[in-house]
């Protein structure tokens, strides 16, 4: 039969399950284009079908060829419930009512294959014991070849898979303990604290030409200490337990009729399809953060003997040489800004992370909502979960922002530390005077990368709120984690710029701190309204 210039099948309605129908219609080229004669073109591939979904229209991610070649194989693989709504758009030759039509064919058949195979693991599972893995091998078809063969036969097929920064960068994340990612960083910083007391500048003040003694030592600094020692493992972590949980068990509940397989490479494709991002990311932290950052603020100044930068631990051999040489200061500043572009490329990597997970569980809802059998239960449950653990990092993102911002101001006002700062201009806001804030004018890039940073973190909260706050379920919690946020950016963007900007920062603080250990911010009520639901 001829349907839109295609070979087309009608679907059989027998108990054939999912390896036996494609087998047939793969072998008869069902959905293939006629050939110039106008005859069939030959059987399907796995290469031409896997082009052939790839070229769909509406399927932006494609499939991987190694899942295509899995339905070729004899195997107990089934296929993912994305993938049959694809496949049944090549079988329905784009014809809307034959594609559904086969889709509940294909449904049906995943179904039936998951019944045998099922079978086949209890039936394993009680003689494995008395039968060898040969004989085991015996009981299935002669021509069904035994798993170390299909693995060498599929490591065959598909190629060398090159050098992707997108999956490396993800596998960090998804691979190997959890603490790993927050020990190295903090490891790192502890190795530079211990650097810092080596060459003496850990705990040092020097005098200001307008007569300001201001503490300048490494340790001292809050955009180290507190970044590196605290917020940003935290951030790690966070992320972390995120994309484990959705990639090792949020995805494949939501995907339930594929298996785990299936859904680990849709998962990949879809951290695959921001390659580029990776990159680019990569270069701005390696070589304008890094690099060419350390060059203008620190070498180039040491080099001079001075710049337009207010003095810190880095820029200190200008100013205190017989506390540190300039030889040490170069070595040290290299090795500080060379950890310090590494980690914020980990930190956006996380931003990144969280985004595709937003972006993959909504893709799946909204593939979900025209399937009647879906279970909104799941689906409810992990877009609160991943709201949380989004909520937790954007707050987390911004402290990182404001202890950045903070830092900065201090070095250009007239406090001699940092805590003095800070507590001088909470009793400005009821003494009426504001000495403290008024410094000297430098330039001050790093209130330029605490910006990035706040907005980055800021755009994926909004990414998600948009995406998966619109649930009645989560728009409660999600007011309020708004409003948390809402107030941790208007303290970023009003440090220093009024007497008693403190006051307003430390509350928004105490309530970010309250919200990371309880995300749900009164969850009992959205518990409450669950238990309301389902009893109505």
């Amino acid at each position: 039969m001829i349907k839109n210039g295609r070979i087309f099948l009608p679907p059989p309605g027998d108990e054939s399950d999912f390896k036996e129908i494609f087998k047939r219609l793969a072998a008869a080229g069902a959905g293939r284009p006629l050939g110039k004669d106008g005859f069939p073109a030959g059987p399907w591939t796995p290469e031409l079908l896997a082009e052939a979904i790839s070229q769909i229209d509406s399927n932006r991610i494609g499939v991987d060829l190694r899942t295509v070649q899995l339905w070729f194989q004899e195997n107990e693989k089934g296929i993912s419930t994305a993938n049959i709504r694809w496949l049944a758009r090549v079988f329905g030759c784009d014809d809307p009512v034959a594609t559904s039509e086969w889709q509940m064919e294909l449904s049906a058949a995943q179904s039936r294959l998951s019944a045998k195979r099922r079978k086949w693991k209890r039936a394993g599972g009680s003689v494995a014991q008395e039968i060898p893995d040969t004989a085991l091998a015996a009981t299935f078809d002669d021509d069904t070849a035994s798993p170390a063969e299909l693995k060498r036969d599929t490591d065959a097929k598909v190629p060398r898979r090159r050098f992707s920064l997108a999956r490396k960068s993800e596998a960090f994340f998804s691979h190997g303990s959890p603490l790993n990612l927050p020990a190295s960083v903090f490891a790192g910083v502890t190795a530079l604290g211990f650097l810092s007391y080596l060459t003496g500048i850990h705990s040092v003040t020097y005098g200001r030409a307008d007569g300001v003694v201001k503490q300048v030592g490494f340790l001292w600094t809050a955009n180290w200490t507190f970044v590196f020692m605290l917020f940003l493992p935290l951030f790690l972590a966070f992320v972390t337990e995120l994309v484990t949980f959705w990639k090792d068990e949020g995805r494949p509940k939501l995907v339930a009729q594929g298996d785990k397989m299936e859904s680990d490479d849709a998962w990949a494709r879809s951290v695959e399809a921001s390659s580029y991002s990776y990159w680019a990311v990569f270069l701005i932290c390696v070589l304008f953060a890094g690099l060419f950052q350390w060059i203008g603020v620190s070498l180039i100044p040491l080099m001079k003997g001075g710049g337009n930068y207010a003095t810190d631990w880095g820029s200190l051999a200008i100013v205190r040489p017989e506390v540190i040489s300039v030889p040490e200061a170069v070595v040290f500043t290299g090795l500080a800004y060379l950890y310090m572009c590494l980690c914020f490329y980990l930190f956006f990597v996380g931003l990144m992370l969280l985004y595709t997970v937003i972006h993959d569980l909504w893709r799946i809802g909204e593939a979900a909502s025209y399937r009647p059998d879906v279970d909104y239960q799941h689906q409810h449950e992990a877009s609160l979960r991943v709201m949380r653990g989004i909520f937790r990092c954007t707050v987390l993102g911004v402290l990182i922002a404001i202890v950045m911002k903070v830092q900065s101001a201090y070095l250009t006002s007239r406090g001699e530390n940092i805590v003095a700062w800070l507590v001088s201009d909470m009793y400005s806001a009821f003494y009426g005077h504001n000495d403290a804030s008024a410094g000297i004018s430098y330039r001050r890039p790093t209130h330029y990368s605490s910006l990035l940073i706040a907005i980055s973190t800021c755009v994926v909260f909004l990414y998600g709120s948009i995406r998966l706050g619109v649930e009645r379920r989560l728009c409660m919690p999600l007011w309020r984690m708004s409003a948390i946020v809402a107030l941790l950016v208007a303290g970023y963007l009003l440090i220093d710029a009024f007497a008693g900007f403190s006051i307003l920062l430390g509350v928004g603080v105490l309530l970010a701190i309250y919200g990371l250990f309880d995300p749900g911010l009164g969850r009992w009520r959205a518990s409450k309204l669950g238990s309301n639901q389902s009893v109505s």
